[in-house]
Order: structure tokens, then sequence, then C-alpha cells
């Protein structure tokens, strides 16, 4: 690896944490656009591939089959935060396929929107609906469904969806797949690692509705890319970086974040996407890292940069709220000469 310093966090003017990691920028076409540190460098890909897990339900019409809208095809692709719209729908969708939330295999945590500033009410009762995969697995069962598949164990690394998904990911991202790294993700589904540079021409190809040699048009890309882009509050949820860059850039980029420091954004009227690895996992070096990268490209400027104070260069407090330091980025992209 040869990440660089991308983000540090000073107290009392005294370096305290540093956090390194890598950022490409790639076309459509696969070309290396962009990039700091290593852009070659490997990367569980984590949930920036939920867009792209989506591909064989969507592409089977799943949606018109069980009477899908825009938002729920959105909710496929996210990673909510368990509020009260995006269980509700996850519950709707899973009466639409005629299944349960038992039959889901993406297990329970503490939905998103909680947190240690943010506790649930008392007697609060949460079940595998409000895990942030839930959207994503609602879409596994609703492929099995279709096609008569199996569902007791939809996230077998064999299981046809399984394997359709690699398919998918291997024509999007050109790495074969023996080149590709395995794992198993925390909701238990496979996932996969790439270059971070394939992973950003992957995002490229979703924002430009267009895949494959010559960047050929992709209905299904491009069905995906717009609900995610109508429906931002589906992807993530109230409060989050995702949402806010969707609004800040009035649906022109999707972002899309994913656990352990990876993020994935891609933006429409430049027809290019983005990938960032922070070594250490870091989500609030994560955050300033796309924040940074979205200003280095000219898509975040002083007229749509409040909405993302929370992320660029955030002040630190105490719990007391006195200001003690500050996290700041230091992205420098080198460029292609191509």
């Amino acid at each position: 690896m040869k990440h660089t310093l991308l983000a540090a966090a000073t107290r009392n003017g005294h370096v305290e944490r540093s956090h390194w990691g890598s950022v490409a920028i790639s076309d459509a076409q696969g070309t290396l656009l962009a990039w700091s540190g290593d852009p070659d460098v490997y990367a569980f890909s984590r949930s920036t591939t939920k867009p792209f897990q989506a591909i064989p339900f969507v592409r089977d019409r799943g949606p018109s089959h069980f009477g899908f809208s825009p938002s729920e095809v959105a909710l496929l692709c996210g990673s909510h935060s368990g509020e009260d719209s995006h269980v509700d729908s996850v519950g709707a969708m899973l009466s639409k396929i005629g299944v349960s939330e038992r039959d889901l295999c993406c297990g329970m945590h503490l939905p998103i929107q909680y947190g240690e500033d943010n506790l649930p009410p008392v007697g609060s009762y949460f079940d595998q609906r409000h895990n942030n995969c839930s959207g994503k697995h609602t879409g596994f069962l609703g492929y099995c469904r279709m096609h008569g598949h199996d569902h007791s164990d939809y996230v077998a690394a064999g299981h046809p969806l399984q394997q359709d998904i690699v398919q998918q990911i291997e024509r999007l991202s050109g790495v074969r797949k023996s080149d590709l790294w395995f794992g198993t993700d925390g909701c238990s589904a496979p996932n996969i690692g790439m270059p971070i540079s394939r992973l950003a021409m992957m995002w490229a190809r979703l924002a430009a509705g267009a895949s494959g040699d010559g960047a050929r048009a992709d209905a299904v890309l491009s069905e995906i890319f717009a609900a995610m882009t109508s429906h931002p509050e589906m992807v993530s949820g109230r409060g989050r970086c995702d949402l806010a860059i969707a609004q800040a850039t009035y649906g022109n980029c999707v972002a899309k974040v994913g656990a352990d420091g990876t993020y994935a954004m891609g933006i429409r009227s430049l027809g290019v996407g983005i990938a960032i690895k922070i070594a250490d996992g870091d989500l609030s070096a994560l955050y300033a890292t796309a924040v940074a990268v979205l200003r280095e490209i000219g898509l975040i400027n002083d007229g749509n940069a409040s909405s993302l104070a929370r992320w660029d260069n955030p002040r630190l407090h105490s719990a007391r709220g006195i200001e003690v330091g500050q996290l700041k980025t230091m992205v420098c992209l080198n460029r292609s000469s191509a």
C-alpha cells in the first residue's frame, strides 16, 4: 500500500491522530483521471456495491413485478438509518413479495439514527427490518421468489443470486473473478474487494447510465441511478453525509458510504466516479475527505458548502461544547496528463 496522509486531527494545535488513505477518480471507460495515494490499492467495497447488487432484481423487472415504487428501489441500494419511513417501506416490500421479516438473513443492530448522543426511547423494539442492509436483502428475497430459488440461505456464495451478482460486478469493474477479493459483509452477504480505481469506474458507469466497451447505454443502471437521485433520503437518512451531498449537488451526485472507511460517489454531469479508502476506517476522516475531493473538482463551492459544514474540516468540541481542536483534510489530487 502507498497510502498518503489525507486528514489529521489537532488538539490545542498539536496533531493527535492522522488518517492515511487513497482516492481514485475514473471515467466510465476506466481512464484514471485523478488520484491521491495509491489508486490501485485493493479494498473491500462493503456497502458501496449495493446499487450493483440490486442489478439482477432490477434487470429482471422485479420492481414492476412486485409493484415497487422508485423510493423502494432506492431503498434496495441504501444503508438506511432505521427511521420509520425506512422500516415501514421494508415491511411493505416484504409483504408484496410474500415473505416476512424472519426470512431476512441480515441480522439485527441498533438503527444508525441512534448513537451515544441520541439514545432510543425506553422500551423501543427493533428487528431485522431496522438493519441498514434490510432493503438490499429484501431485493435479494424478491429475486429468489421471482425465479423460484430457495431463499433459506440466499446469502451463500454459491447461491444463483450471488453468482449473478458476481458476474455483474465482474462485467462492470473489468476485473476478472479470479482477481477479485471475496469476503463476508457485516450483514452476512458476500462482499467483494477490488482496486479502488475500478470501484470508481463502476460508479462512473452508474452515474453515466452506461457500461461496457464504448460506454454503451445501460437502462438498468439508469433506472437505479434515477431512483437514488430522486429519493436520496431512502439511500441514507436524516443528518447523514450521503444525503447532504445529494442535496447540495441537487441530485447530480450520488454518494454511498461503506463500512471500514470506504466511500464511493458518482457524478452525472462530469461522467466520473470517485472511490475513497481511509486505511484506519475512521468515518469522520472519510466524510471530510469526500467533501474535500468534491471541492477539489469544483462540485462544492461557497454557494453550496453550508449544508456540508458538519463534515467540512469540522471543529472538535468537548462534551460541554468547548472547541478543542479541528479535523483538517490535506487532499492533493494528482491529475492525469492524458
